[in-house]
């Protein structure tokens, strides 16, 4: 099994931790949109596609990355993010501008992660911001996790 991990994490590095986790457990490389080429993902078995929330959704780069896809087939990715804050239906509208992205190109999101980020964005950073310290050792193990639950789901395909 071929994967990869397209990721954009820059403010505290969140999603840089959640996403090493993940390429540990799969053995996959993390590349950073800038570093693709839209053709080369063809050649991974399982992509996942990873950054914070900005403005409820994943970063500007990652879904211009997404609109740069070519058509695929039978394809597995999934995402993944980290943000202020959190619930089912949170995380659902915020994967959902990526997750409609990535199907109009053929691609079946086999499952999706997210935990809370430390952030100090606007005015939370003149209260110290909000999070401090996520994620923590139990959000890395929850994506550990996740990791291990996307092996055997591709595995046993």
């Amino acid at each position: 099994m071929k994967s990869l991990l397209v990721l954009f994490s820059y403010h505290h590095k969140n999603t840089e931790k959640i996403a090493k986790v993940i390429a540990k457990v799969l053995n996959a490389q993390i590349k950073t949109p800038r570093q693709i080429d839209p053709e080369e993902l063809q050649e991974y078995s399982l992509v996942g596609f990873g950054s914070g929330i900005y403005g409820d959704k994943h970063h500007k780069s990652l879904l211009d990355l997404a609109d740069e896809l070519p058509q695929v087939t039978n394809r597995k990715a999934f995402i993944f993010s980290t943000s202020a804050m959190l619930g089912e239906k949170k995380v659902a509208e915020d994967h959902s501008t990526l997750r409609e992205k990535l199907q109009s190109k053929g691609y079946m999101i086999v499952d999706e992660f997210a935990c809370k980020g430390f952030n100090t964005n606007s005015f939370m950073k003149y209260l110290g911001g909000m999070n401090k310290g996520r994620p923590n050792a139990e959000d890395l193990k929850h994506a550990e996790e996740f990791a291990q639950k996307l092996k055997t789901i591709i595995l046993n395909d």
